[in-house]
């Protein structure tokens, strides 16, 4: 038996639906790689210049990949798991960290790759029963929405 397991509360109900706290949070979430993304394919926005959005976007970027890594953690932690999970759930973090020291537009694009990458990683989570069943859903779009806003904001400071 696993940690989260398929539960019905009615006739219509799924599993693997996913809770709207989670989804409008994570949603939410993508609101600042779009806007930063944008701001630089518009070279600069309400006065900042794309060098400043550019920044403020791969440090957001990196905070979100620590974020992941930490809930790999907690779901280890919960699981009392002893080993690999908590091995990849450092990952994250130093990858972004190494990203960070790139110039630009390689920053953004390693960053946006990484997000892309450890979206379907993360279903394993889901498989080992360790997550919930929606939570494979919820990473896969997360992932590719924040993932597809690193890689815009690379190509255009590639344009610049």
């Amino acid at each position: 038996m696993t940690m989260f397991s398929r539960r019905s509360s009615g006739l219509f109900a799924r599993a693997d639906a996913i809770p709207l706290v989670p989804l409008a949070l994570g949603l939410g979430g993508l609101i600042p790689f779009w806007g930063l993304a944008i701001g630089l394919a518009l070279h600069g926005v309400a006065g900042y210049r794309p060098a400043a959005l550019d920044l403020a976007l791969a440090t957001y970027a990196a905070v979100i990949l620590s974020f992941l890594g930490g809930m790999r953690w907690g779901f280890a932690a919960r699981a009392g798991d002893t080993g690999m999970n908590y091995v990849v759930s450092v990952v994250p973090s130093l990858v972004a960290w190494a990203w960070l020291a790139a110039p630009e537009p390689w920053r953004l694009g390693g960053l946006g790759l990484t997000i892309l990458v450890l979206g379907p990683i993360d279903l394993q989570l889901v498989r080992d029963g360790l997550a919930p069943p929606w939570f494979g859903k919820l990473r896969l779009v997360l992932s590719i929405g924040a993932g597809l806003a690193l890689l815009l904001g690379a190509a255009s400071l590639v344009r610049h």
